[in-house]
């Protein structure tokens, strides 16, 4: 299962949401990613700060069970969610955008392979600049196109979602999610520099709305070896 966000890269966007207060963290769309995380058995996140995904990371740290551990490089963020999701199931980090996530392919790839479910998130560019043909020189290769990215990712991660819109933004984040447990496979969401502080009504929605599928053959073979463990003489 692949799916893409390039059809969303060349709309421009324009915001009339009022930014939320402390208090009401829970609400905004970094604070809605935050929550998921903790849901989904997520309490330790590697990040490397960038002024693309900065305040992103404040609703993170302002999250009381996550912990941001900060890395000196990208690849190491993406290789301690690497080993975090073999040891704990599903891990998560954060980079900027380009220069961030083109360091990062490596260890995304590398989960990719080994069918880990590794949470690549992005501090992307501002939502309003997709779509004017802007060459962002910064965190970046110089190109109009702010897709370069997301076409590297496409190839080794399961779903790919650039959220540069609040009134989907928690359907893309909680479908990306979902994908990562469901095929246990890394996925990419990007998420514009200028969304995170800002809330939508959609981000009150709990609990979490989605689940594992229960898959009958794997249960009859658990049920099958803890049979033959019982009675085996040497276990």
């Amino acid at each position: 299962m692949r799916t893409t966000a390039m059809s969303h890269l060349n709309q421009p966007t324009n915001l009339a949401i009022t930014k939320t207060s402390k208090h009401q963290n829970y609400n905004s769309l970094g604070g809605h990613l935050a929550q998921r995380l903790v849901q989904i058995g997520v309490s330790d996140v590697f990040s490397v700060p960038g002024d693309f995904n900065l305040v992103l990371l404040d609703d993170l740290v302002a999250e009381p069970q996550l912990n941001l551990i900060g890395c000196c490089n990208e690849l190491n963020a993406g290789y301690a969610a690497d080993g975090y999701a073999r040891s704990c199931g599903v891990g998560a980090c954060v980079v900027a955008f380009t220069v961030g996530g083109l360091s990062v392919m490596n260890a995304i790839a590398g989960a990719y392979s080994e069918d880990l479910p590794v949470i690549c998130i992005v501090g992307g560019p501002n939502s309003n600049d997709y779509g004017s043909n802007n060459r962002i020189l910064h965190h970046s290769i110089g190109l109009a196109d702010f897709s370069q990215e997301l076409k590297c990712f496409q190839q080794i991660t399961c779903q790919q979602v650039v959220v540069n819109h609040l009134d989907n933004a928690q359907e893309q984040i909680d479908g990306a999610i979902a994908a990562a447990l469901e095929h246990s496979k890394p996925v990419y969401i990007s998420i514009s520099c200028n969304l995170p502080g800002l809330s939508h009504p959609s981000f009150l929605r709990n609990p979490l709305p989605f689940s594992l599928p229960v898959r009958p053959q794997f249960l009859k073979c658990t049920v099958r070896s803890c049979k033959r463990k019982s009675v085996a003489l040497n276990p």
